[in-house]
């Protein structure tokens, strides 16, 4: 999924959201993808009449939230969270979820943890420290 072609990536959610919506069947990458566009619905009309963002770039110094990058690191996290990878992931999204009162909610704290690591790998030309990331999500339960 996760490509060099940044269209051929938002095509995809493109696609996956107007099968959902025409109760079309789909793969399981489709249904995730589905999946993550219903829990937002101020994306919905954008995937509805995709061909003006397809290229648009969206930048912070807009003050703008990539739809993109945010339902892609939630895609990335469920991806995790069904493999456990980093180990013990799973088990620190179920103990967030109680604290949060709201799986989505905490798929968005656990994204703030994963946003900064993927950061610093990048920052720094190395691979994602995957006990960080774990060490992150650990100091979200104490809060």
């Amino acid at each position: 999924m996760y490509g060099n072609d940044r269209t051929a990536m938002r095509r995809m959610f493109v696609e996956a959201w107007r099968k959902q919506r025409q109760g079309m069947p789909m793969p399981p990458l489709e249904m995730l993808i589905a999946e993550v566009i219903a829990l937002h619905p101020e994306y919905h009309a954008l995937l509805e009449d995709p061909e003006e963002m397809l290229d648009r770039d969206y930048t912070p110094e807009g003050g703008e939230t990539n739809p993109f990058l945010h339902m892609g690191m939630h895609i990335t996290l469920r991806e995790q969270l069904g493999t456990d990878r980093p180990r013990g992931i799973a088990a620190l999204y179920r103990q967030l979820s109680i604290q949060a009162g709201d799986p989505h909610l905490a798929e968005h704290w656990l994204m703030e943890c994963l946003g900064q690591i993927l950061w610093e790998a990048q920052r720094c030309s190395r691979m994602p420290d995957e006990q960080a990331y774990l060490e992150c999500a650990r100091r979200l339960l104490r809060r």
